[in-house]
Formats: structure tokens, sequence, C-alpha cells
């Protein structure tokens, strides 16, 4: 305590650098819906930050677009995506991409099939769309990685048909000026997306990987949608933490897995995890908040 008798305000914790380190240029994402609820994203999120736009079937384009847009005035990278099976036709495709170029200066996209059963139309997946020569002209293109497999694509289980596309896409990137790289989906533990990620690499696929984190949320909130995501072995993480009644309360935080990885790659430089994606699953302020505390500084 002071002379004075005031308390001196604690000294702040210095951060983790090697995960400071592994956190620099993290992309997050929103959906128009909860783009609304932020009232300007320059006053949670560094300049320049990659903020994805998720598409979910039923979404207005004109909403996506209205998100976009906002998203470049408040100096963010907005990178909408384009859900192959949501998507009629080429000259559907085409349009959107020139609004979004003419209103929010759209110059990267993010291209998935879907989580739609069937096609809309022409597209049925996002090599279509690629091959469609639309996207021509864009800074960076990102696909999909699935650390844990999709049985949407491999109905068996097995991983046959989304390595056989991460093959058709490194091709892809071979013969194309676009900057590519995987954007996956969520994980909570890291021993699987690390033999996944070595294991890509030795299949020939070079493109940098940016490994999806879910954000802080309620462990109930986070068991829901990795069931509806379909996240696979790494589920085990969070049934155990269910059954420990000491954590069932909290909320669960992505810091042990960011710091596993973290650790790999700084011993590792070689390896192919680029980049760290945010899944804001418990709303984007308190994803935002942790990565105030664990991620660089802005400069």
């Amino acid at each position: 305590m002071s002379i004075l008798g005031f308390r001196k305000a604690p000294a702040p914790t210095p951060k983790n650098g090697v995960l400071a380190d592994f956190l620099d240029g993290f992309s997050i994402e929103v959906m128009p819906r909860t783009a609304e609820k932020v009232e300007d994203f320059a006053a949670i999120l560094p300049q320049g930050t990659r903020v994805y736009i998720a598409h979910i079937d039923g979404t207005p384009v004109e909403d996506m677009v209205a998100t976009a847009a906002r998203l470049h005035a408040d100096g963010m990278t907005p990178m909408p995506h384009f859900p192959a099976r949501i998507i009629k036709d080429r000259a559907m495709l085409t349009d959107w991409i020139a609004r979004y170029r003419g209103e929010a200066d759209v110059r990267q996209a993010l291209l998935l099939a879907g989580g739609v059963a069937q096609p809309a139309g022409a597209f049925e997946n996002s090599m279509q769309m690629m091959e469609s020569g639309a996207f021509d002209g864009f800074e960076r293109l990102h696909v999909a990685g699935h650390p844990e497999g999709n049985r949407d694509i491999d109905m068996d289980g097995g991983d046959k048909n989304v390595s056989d596309a991460l093959v058709w896409k490194q091709k892809f990137s071979e013969r194309t000026d676009a900057k590519m790289a995987i954007a996956t989906q969520f994980c909570f533990e890291s021993a699987p997306v690390i033999e996944w990620a070595n294991g890509i690499r030795a299949a020939g696929i070079d493109l940098p990987v940016h490994i999806g984190l879910a954000g802080p949320a309620k462990l109930q909130t986070l068991i829901k949608f990795a069931i509806a995501c379909g996240v696979g072995p790494s589920l085990r993480v969070l049934q155990k933490r269910a059954m420990d009644v000491t954590k069932l309360l909290l909320p669960y935080e992505p810091t042990e897995i960011a710091t596993d990885l973290a650790r790999h790659k700084a011993a590792n430089p070689d390896f192919n995890i680029a980049s760290v994606h945010i899944f804001p699953l418990g709303g984007i302020k308190t994803s935002a908040d942790w990565l105030k505390v664990h991620a660089k500084d802005e400069e």
C-alpha cells in the first residue's frame, strides 16, 4: 500500500511471447446479424484484421454485401463466404462478386461447398466455382480444411474425398496468381491437428493452414456447435471437461490448444500452420477480449 493509503494498480500480466507470435495476424468471423451488435469494429479489432463473413443459407446477399461494406469502412479486410451449393449458376456468382467488389472493395473470398444437402443449381463444390474463372483477379482465395474429417463429404468416415479435393486445390494454386490457404473447421485438441497438418504436408500439399479455434464460450454452447458442425475426436476434450464439476460452469477458452500449437510451431518453424482463425461462438466481443489479452499489441 502506498504512503497515501491508495493501493497500487496490479502490474499487467506479461503476454506469453510464443502464443502472441502464433496469434499474430489472426482472423475472425461474423454473420450479418452478429455484426449488427458491434457498434465499431475498429474499437475491438486491430486495423486490417481479416474478417470472414459467414453466408448461411437464406441470408439475403444484400445483407452480406452491406456487412462487407461496413467492415471495409471500419478498416477491416472483409472475406465473405461463397457456399457453392446455395449459388444457382455462374450469373448469380458473378453478380455477387460484382456487388462485393463495387460496394465493399472485396478482394478476398472463402470458397466452400456449403452446409446444404442439395445444390441449388450448377455448383456442388468449391472446385467448380474456382474453375469457372469468376474469381480471376482476386488477391486471395481460401478453401476449407477438415482436420477431423467431414461426414458430409466422406460419409464412410474416411478422408479420401477431402484429401482428393485438397490435392486438386494444391494443383490449382500452382496455376493461379491468387494467394491461397486452407481455413479449417474448429478443433479442441492439438495432437490430431498436428498429425493432420503433417500428413497433408507429406502428401505434397504445401498450402498454408489457418487453423480454426473456437473462441471463449459456455461449455454447453460449444458442445452444441461441435456436434452440429461434425467435430470429431477432439470433442472428447469438451466431454471430459463437462464431467469435471469444478470446470462445468467455467467458460471454455482456447488458451491450452493455442499454446500447444504455438510451442510446436516454435520448435518446428516449418510447421505449415501459418495463422489462427477464431470462431467467436461465445460472441465476437468475448473473443476480441481474449485476443487482446493473448495476441500481440497493436503497433
